[in-house]
């Protein structure tokens, strides 16, 4: 009876230690996926990052801007600065082409591109968790040295 109560505890760590960047792969049959025209957003270097001109607002829950101070991106809808292993809340990204998003794995932004200023150049598709849509990112600016400015082209609503 121990064992069985030993084997039970182990199973339940083992569930909750489930790492929260894991997350499912399947895509709703509600799924958006926005494959039209690109657009380019760019944030310039030691620009207010609580301004609307310097916030990509994709759509009415997610707003992406970077803080002067550098770090990573964050979501200005719902968080003040970025969290390191969270950020932007709201949303999951994948290493990939939009066009092969059923074999995509969606995690958080850190997780998925590792170390942000490594991000330029890669082909990313974004998840909007809320809004159920997915779109196509590919940046092409990471500023360094605390400077918070960052660009990127996106795919936009067909």
């Amino acid at each position: 009876m121990k064992n069985l109560y030993l084997f039970a505890a182990l199973l339940f760590l083992a569930a909750c230690s489930k790492d929260s960047a894991d997350v499912s792969n399947e895509i709703s049959e509600d799924a958006i996926i926005w494959t039209g025209s690109p657009i380019t957003f760019s944030k310039a270097a030691m620009t207010d990052a609580n301004l609307e001109e310097n916030q990509d607002r994709i759509s009415e829950n997610v707003w992406i801007t970077r803080a002067t101070g550098g770090g990573q991106i964050y979501n200005a809808k719902t968080e003040d600065s970025a969290d390191k292993d969270e950020s932007p809340e709201g949303t999951l990204w994948a290493v990939g082409d939009i066009d092969d998003i059923e074999n995509l794995s969606f995690q958080r932004f850190r997780a998925a591109v590792g170390n942000p200023q490594n991000v330029v150049g890669k082909e990313l598709v974004l998840f909007l968790e809320d809004d159920d849509i997915y779109l196509s990112v590919k940046f092409t600016a990471w500023g360094s040295q605390g400077v918070g400015s960052f660009a990127y082209e996106r795919s936009t609503e067909n």
